[in-house]
This record gives C-alpha cells, sequence and structure tokens, in this order.
C-alpha cells in the first residue's frame, strides 16, 4: 500500500535530488531478419525494428508525463549484428550500420545498440568482418552504438581481439577526428558481457532473450547522496542500510515504470538495472557518494572500500524491490559523466590506474576515459587486456570505453556535450607493452570457471 509520505518523498526525489529513469529500451531479435542477400537483410532490419518500436518513444512520453516520472532515454538493442550479417554474401558491414541508424531515426529513439560480436573465444568471418566495420560504421551514423566482447570467465580472453580493439579504437578516434574522437564513445569492449544491460553504449538484445522485451535502467546517485548526509558520523553497517533502503525505493519506481512501459506496449518485461549512472549535473554524482563517506577527494585511499560498500548495498537494496533484476546493476563510474570524478581527476587525485583498482568493485569498467591523441594500439589494446582480466579472474563484467583525442594532450579537456560529459585528458604509461600485446592467442580461462 504506498502511502502519503512514500508519494511526498518520491516527489521530492525527483524534483530536488535528480532521480529519473535513465531509459527504457526495447531489445528486439533480427534472427528472423538473416537473409543472402545483404540489402534485403538490411530492409528486413529496419521494417521490424520500426514495426516494433513505432510506438516506444511516445509510450515513454506518455509514461513520463502521466506519473510525473522523468524518462530520459528511450533506446533500442538488438542481436549482435554480426550474428545476422554473417548470413549475408557480403564483407562490407557499414549498410547493416546505416540501416540500424535509419530505424533509429524514424523510431526518434536516442541510441540503438547492438552493432556488436560476440569473440572471447575466437573469432568468424562475420565478426572480423563487423570488427573491421566499427570505424565507419560509427563515424557514419548518428545514434548506432557498438560493442564488442573479448573474454569471459569461461572462455579465457581472445587476446588476438583485444589487439584489433586497440588499432579499432584508434582509427575510431581518427575517423572522428574533428568531433574530438566521438566515435569512441560510442563502442564499448567487454569481458562478461550480459545479454539484456538496457544501457548504452554497451547494450545489445543476447540470443538467450525472447524475440522482443521491455527493460528499464534506474538512476539515482542524488537520492543516495541526500540520504546519507542523514547519517552523517554513523557506523558504516548504517551507511549501508540507508543505502539499501534508498536502492528499494529507487528501484520501485523502476518496477513500476517497466511493468506500466510493457502493458502498454504489448511487449514482455524483461529486467530492471539497479545501475546508479551518474550525469555532469551537480548533485548527481557517485563521486559525492563516496566523498559523503568520509572522503576530502574521489579517488584517494578508501575509494575502492567506499564503493565496494555502495555497489553492494544498491545491489541488496534494489533485488528486493524488483521481481526480475538483471543488466548490470550496481554503480557507473564513468569520468565524463560524472562532475564529481571530472573534479577529481582534474585535480590529479584520480587517475587511471586508481579508476582500474576501483573496477575491481563496481559494476562496469574503465568508462568514458580520454587520453592523450596518439597513445598507441598496443597502449590502449593493454588497458583492455587488463580491464578482461578483472573481469575474467572476478567472474564479473567489466568493460573499457576510453577516447583517444585527437591533437589532445594531458590536462587538455575533452568536450562531448549532454549526458556525455567533459573530461581531463588523463596520463596513460609510457613503458611500451608491445611485445605483450603482439603475443596474440588466448589467455586461458581461470580455475573459477570448472563449476560444472
Amino acid at each position: 500500500m504506498i502511502n502519503t509520505q512514500d508519494i511526498l518523498s518520491t516527489i521530492q526525489m525527483i524534483d530536488q535530488q535528480h532521480l529519473d529513469i535513465r531509459t527504457i529500451t526495447m531489445g528486439i531479435s533480427l534472427l528472423d531478419c538473416c537473409d543472402s542477400d545483404p540489402r534485403a537483410a538490411c530492409r528486413k532490419i529496419y521494417d521490424k525494428i520500426c514495426n516494433r518500436a513505432a510506438n516506444l518513444v511516445k509510450t515513454g512520453e506518455d509514461i513520463e508525463r502521466e506519473f510525473g516520472i522523468p524518462i530520459v532515454n528511450k533506446r533500442v538493442s538488438v542481436t549482435p549484428i554480426a550474428l545476422v550479417a554473417g548470413a549475408s554474401q557480403t564483407e562490407d558491414y557499414v549498410p547493416f550500420a546505416m540501416a540500424l541508424d535509419r530505424a533509429a531515426k524514424e523510431t526518434g529513439v536516442n541510441f540503438l545498440g547492438g552493432f556488436s560480436a560476440l569473440v572471447q573465444k575466437a573469432s568468424t568471418p562475420a565478426d572480423k568482418h563487423l570488427i573491421d566495420a566499427i570505424p565507419e560504421a560509427l563515424a557514419s551514423t548518428e545514434f548506432v552504438c557498438s560493442s564488442v566482447n573479448v573474454g569471459s570467465t569461461r572462455a579465457g580472453i581472445n587476446m588476438d581481439a583485444v589487439a584489433r580493439m586497440g588499432q579499432i579504437i584508434r582509427q575510431a578516434a581518427q575517423r572522428t577526428a574533428d568531433k574530438g574522437g566521438f566515435a569512441c564513445a560510442k563502442l564499448v569492449v567487454f569481458c562478461n558481457a550480459v545479454e539484456d544491460n538496457p544501457f548504452m553504449a554497451g547494450a545489445f538484445h543476447g540470443v538467450g532473450e525472447g524475440d522482443c522485451v521491455i527493460n528499464v535502467g534506474v538512476s539515482g546517485p542524488g537520492v543516495v547522496y541526500e540520504a546519507l548526509q542523514q547519517v552523517k558520523g554513523q557506523p558504516f553497517d548504517v551507511v549501508a542500510e540507508t543505502v539499501k533502503k534508498t536502492a528499494f525505493r529507487v528501484t520501485r519506481m523502476g518496477q513500476l515504470v517497466a511493468r506500466e512501459a510493457s502493458q502498454r506496449l504489448k511487449v514482455p518485461f524483461g529486467i530492471v538495472d539497479l545501475s546508479l549512472a551518474p550525469t555532469p549535473a551537480v548533485g548527481d554524482s557517485v563521486a559525492r557518494i563516496l566523498e559523503e563517506m568520509g572522503l576530502e577527494t574521489c579517488g584517494t585511499h578508501g575509494t575502492t572500500a567506499a564503493l565496494a560498500l555502495l555497489n553492494d548495498a544498491v545491489k541488496k537494496g534494489g533485488v528486493m524491490a524488483s521481481s526480475s533484476v538483471g543488466g548490470l546493476s550496481g554503480a557507473f563510474i564513468p569520468v565524463s559523466e560524472d562532475e564529481g570524478m571530472i573534479a577529481a581527476a582534474l585535480d590529479g587525485t584520480l587517475n587511471i590506474d586508481k579508476l582500474e583498482a576501483m573496477t575491481c568493485v563496481c559494476s562496469v569498467g574503465l568508462d568514458m576515459i580520454a587520453v592523450p591523441g596518439d597513445t598507441s594500439a598496443e597502449t590502449l589494446a593493454a588497458i583492455i587486456a587488463d580491464e578482461a582480466a578483472i573481469g575474467m579472474v572476478n567472474s564479473k563484467t567489466t568493460a573499457v570505453r576510453i577516447i583517444p583525442v585527437p591533437n589532445a594532450r594531458v590536462g587538455d579537456m575533452m568536450e562531448m556535450g549532454g549526458l556525455l560529459g567533459s573530461a581531463p585528458v588523463m596520463n596513460v604509461h609510457t613503458a611500451s607493452s608491445a611485445a605483450f600485446i603482439a603475443r596474440g592467442g588466448r589467455i586461458p580461462a581461470p580455475m573459477q570457471s570448472l563449476k560444472n
């Protein structure tokens, strides 16, 4: 039963604490769009997305207006295109990205994810064609997002794919040099990618999913921050309990929106992703939550422990509030999208090495990090390999979304605008990893993989 206090509390969270539904994402299977003729396949892809998602944006806007709950993004994720395009007699996969982009424009969604390949153990010819097409595909489209899964706890790490992705990231940055390497903001390299992630740029509709599904991603760093201000000086068990109760309330709102969207669109409800997704707005920062726990600046000693508490408490509170929790679910630490992270990076307290340590205990990885434009492909690949190793050994999802900003040096500012924000160009180690990356092959799966 919802009482008056609950209603007033929710209104306060929305009006004063930046609470919102970050995204309603419709996942669409494109497996039935396979065709030996690539033009026919692209036509089928466009038609199916436009048919399924025709009312997605309107439905989101209707719910937003009727319930007074901000819904920031309406998005679509699709079957990894390498699996669909592999049936076509072509080596050029850019037209598939163009078809996705046209469908995104027609339906009015903010982003469309799924120009993706799953190569954690090895690559098929289709996977290689898709990866080769990424720089041109992302430079030529406005709304398409891409992801590549290069490792998993079960398979190990495909180091040939890791090396290739270092090259692809550099090429994508160069293809969009006039936009500060913007294509790289739409490209994620995963280990242990999940099939039901509603957040971009890494969303895709997994082959284990149904034909169509609605997934919702909630947010709410500002709500957690405000809650912690009420328990200043209290022990950490009190802090954890406060975060749990807050995450419960936030997730209940996400569950309500997900069910409502599912019913109106006549599409099955999938999951609620509990992730705390920050924005560049003041008062909507994960870094400020960590500082509220007693850290002078995010990135100083103790930051990893504080983030571990936050991530765990969010999961524990949210899982009690929804019948189906999935996606990534926890706390995101994208540098350019978090006002507190930007400030910590600017004063030098937060660096890439500390961010890597933090990814051991949070929901994703090195996210929206700007590095000098002359960073080598081998260094980028080595950064990917480090993150993949953390994910593989810890049986968790990790990812890298890194932007080598063309012509930029350490200390320069990268400006992306909107939710993507801005960030200082961060230092990377100059000692070479080239010989390490040149070995290729596969890093074997760890002992944790032998669970049968």
